[in-house]
């Protein structure tokens, strides 16, 4: 099995309510969950490294939205491979499909962490039962270089509860991935569709620190930079790339028939 394939139904409490599609950023979870259940396939999910005092983390997590997001209650797929594996990092590319078409595709980079020391444990721990495609969807893995910011346009800052902790006992990248989303132009979100995003996670955080998210205009038209910060340091950077939505999107939902009415 070189890649790994799982079928979803789109639940309510992912989809973006301005257009009732998936939402974006949302679309992370189903690929994390893939990974969980690729990883659980050869006896390193989570709940077999605990016992070793290892766990998994995501530094890096690139996803290209290239075409129409399904609706809620409609069916998506996910497929997930390793693609690379180098002395410390496991590479995964993956594609979400809907009706039978790539909707999205990325990649990500993985590291086992040793909870004694906080230091990465090198790949040889997989005794060699991931096998490798090296097909990507991205071509290939390249350093993360943030964009340079130009112009501040809002901040916020929040302070992490238990709703952001993870099993890990950490923030969860989602978390970071909503502050920045709060900080983005006002009414941006019901005008344009996001197109691009790529996160590079540096630090984590846990419960009870106290972080800053800003978000920042670049020199391209519709691209952003969002920084969460610590204490002036930098946990997390992402990018966002948007696109104008077209004028007949809201007649689109409006003549869309949900699959979930005709359920008997």
């Amino acid at each position: 099995m070189k890649k790994y394939s799982h079928k979803y139904s789109v639940i309510l409490d992912n989809i973006d309510l301005y257009q009732y599609k998936l939402r974006p950023v949302s679309a992370i979870s189903y690929i994390q969950d893939s990974f969980a259940r690729l990883t659980a396939t050869k006896g390193f999910a989570a709940y077999d490294l605990f016992p070793k005092n290892l766990y998994w983390i995501v530094s890096e997590f690139n996803i290209n939205f290239v075409n129409n997001l399904p609706y809620w209650s409609e069916e998506i797929e996910t497929q997930i491979w390793i693609s690379e594996i180098s002395k410390l990092k496991l590479y995964t590319d993956y594609n979400i499909l809907h009706k039978g078409e790539i909707c999205a595709t990325g990649n990500a980079c993985w590291f086992v962490i040793n909870t004694e020391n906080k230091r990465p444990a090198k790949t040889d721990i997989f005794d060699n039962k991931f096998e490798i495609c090296d097909e990507m969807t991205l071509g290939e893995h390249k350093k993360f270089i943030l964009t340079e910011p130009t112009e501040e346009i809002s901040s916020i800052t929040h302070t992490n509860n238990l709703s952001d902790i993870d099993f890990n006992n950490h923030v969860n990248n989602k978390s970071y991935i909503n502050l920045a989303e709060l900080t983005a132009p006002d009414n941006f979100q019901q005008t344009h569709i996001l197109k691009e995003l790529h996160i590079k996670f540096n630090k984590e955080t846990f419960l009870g620190d106290v972080l800053k998210a800003t978000t920042y205009r670049t020199n391209t038209k519709n691209y952003f930079v969002h920084k969460i910060t610590k204490d002036s340091l930098n946990v997390c950077d992402i990018e966002t790339k948007w696109e104008n939505k077209s004028s007949n999107f809201c007649s689109n939902i409006l003549s869309y028939s949900l699959d979930v009415k005709t359920e008997k």
